[in-house]
């Protein structure tokens, strides 16, 4: 038996390897690997910038193509108006409308220059690029907005750009683009994803409001008891965490989107960067960003103030003002563009074009909506934590009411990932419902003091002065 034994070990000693290789070298190997991969996509990417053994593009041919990129640039004539007025201090009115007009052209530059990028930078990074590009109006509004501590006008704000982008923009689009065939075709894929991410941030904003509601009912004393410097902290740590956890779902979309499994339509969207050829010098685009984003942060400044002395003259309220007017000025590009677009497709198509306008651009607006509520408000609220300032996700039950009411029915309009122009009025129709409201609404008391840069005790006592002197 023991010999037996000592042959069954002997004959399992063979197999063996004489040297296998011990845990620090398989470490020391993976690290190596992990390194050679990252120089590796390094260079790539350096290679994808400079453009290596592609033909360069001038410096003259990149001008004429940005000066041909969108009809909006004949617009760029009311940039030096709008500065003009602003430093004579002449009429606000005229000063309002030269800065209106002037951000719009500069809005489409943002976009334009975004998706060139996309050729020198990727997929990746270029997705990153466009959507900070396109929000450069909202990012500039939201900064100017918290320095000044209108917290309120922010939130009301935030809510305004999204109702906008899933309501106006998209059913003006519906309307004008579907008038001369029976229905649109959305892409059916991204339909889906979009209803999905669209619900999850509209009801990330339902929950806060309905566990306020819930400790104001729960109170002996009634509100006095759920309003608080207590409560305003537990609703901070709350939004700060929601905030964080929003950006991981928008960041896990752009994963999914960028590799999706088993979409080999999606698979070959996502290669365009690597199949076509950029219109503008990788310089040139950067010098024009620049100039672009210096000459938006003074005109959106400027506007901000014009349109405060414009909203106390002509006693416009404040939830009217941040739902309607300021959505309205910072998507003012984005909207022109996707009604001139869509009117351009309906006309050609009237006048005998062969193919009608069966793919409406996947609904750009609705995925901006997406963007804006998964990326840039948790990013203007962690922004704000930054800045020390108490912007909270804590918005009144009207406001709410409105994101959810808008989500349902543009979720149900595109459920079928087709449309028709009955159904763009329809949302044009709850749009112009919902600014009439808009009207009339004088915002949430509780909330307002939630939103104080000082105590809530100190504007609980200012609101109950301002009350008894009324």
């Amino acid at each position: 038996m023991r010999e037996r034994h000592h042959s069954d070990n002997d004959s399992r000693a063979t197999l063996l390897p004489e040297h296998s290789p011990s845990p620090n070298h398989l470490r020391s190997s993976g690290r190596v690997d992990r390194t050679r991969s990252i120089r590796q996509a390094g260079v790539k990417l350096r290679n994808q910038f400079l453009r290596k053994g592609k033909p360069k593009i001038g410096i003259l041919q990149s001008l004429k193509a940005i000066a041909l990129s969108s009809t909006l640039n004949v617009f760029l004539v009311f940039v030096p108006l709008a500065w003009t007025m602003h430093f004579n201090k002449w009429r606000h009115a005229l000063a309002f409308a030269l800065c209106f007009l002037a951000i719009m052209p500069l809005a489409r530059l943002f976009e334009y220059g975004g998706h060139q990028m996309m050729y020198y930078c990727g997929k990746g990074f270029g997705e990153l690029i466009v959507v900070s590009l396109n929000n450069a109006v909202e990012a500039t509004l939201a900064i100017i907005l918290l320095t000044k501590c209108e917290l309120k006008l922010l939130q009301s704000t935030m809510i305004g750009v999204i109702v906008l982008n899933l309501l106006l923009i998209p059913g003006t689009a519906f309307v004008s683009g579907g008038a001369r065939v029976i229905h649109q075709e959305l892409h059916p894929h991204l339909s889906q994803l979009n209803h999905s991410l669209l619900t999850t941030g509209v009801l990330a904003l339902l929950l806060p409001a309905a566990y306020f509601a819930s400790i104001r009912a729960a109170g002996e004393a009634g509100a006095a008891t759920s309003i608080s410097d207590a409560t305003r902290g537990i609703f901070l740590q709350v939004t700060h965490g929601f905030a964080i956890l929003l950006l991981l779902v928008y960041f896990v979309s752009l994963i999914y989107t960028h590799n999706p499994p088993g979409d080999v339509e999606l698979k070959h969207e996502n290669d365009w960067a690597h199949e076509g050829e950029p219109e503008v010098n990788q310089w040139v685009c950067i010098a024009m960003l620049v100039i672009t984003i210096g000459l938006m942060a003074f005109t959106a400044e400027w506007l901000v103030s014009t349109i405060e002395f414009i909203a106390e003259e002509g006693h416009v309220g404040e939830e009217f003002f941040g739902l309607i007017l300021l959505p309205l000025i910072s998507f003012s590009a984005d909207g022109t563009v996707t009604i001139i677009y869509s009117i351009r497709v309906a006309f050609r198509h009237y006048f005998g074009e062969p193919r009608p306008p069966t793919m409406i651009a996947q609904a750009q607006a609705i995925d901006l909506s997406i963007q804006y509520i998964l990326f840039w408000m948790p990013f203007i609220v962690l922004l704000s934590w930054f800045m020390n300032k108490p912007l909270l996700l804590l918005f009144d039950m009207f406001e709410v009411a409105v994101a959810v009411s808008a989500c349902f029915l543009v979720n149900y309009v595109t459920a079928d990932a087709k449309t028709n122009w009955a159904e763009g009025f329809a949302l044009v129709t709850f749009y112009v419902m919902i600014a009439i409201i808009s009207w009339f609404y004088t915002g949430q008391l509780s909330i307002h003091e939630m939103l104080t840069c000082g105590t809530v005790a100190d504007a609980i006592v200012a609101a109950s002065g301002a009350g008894s002197e009324h």
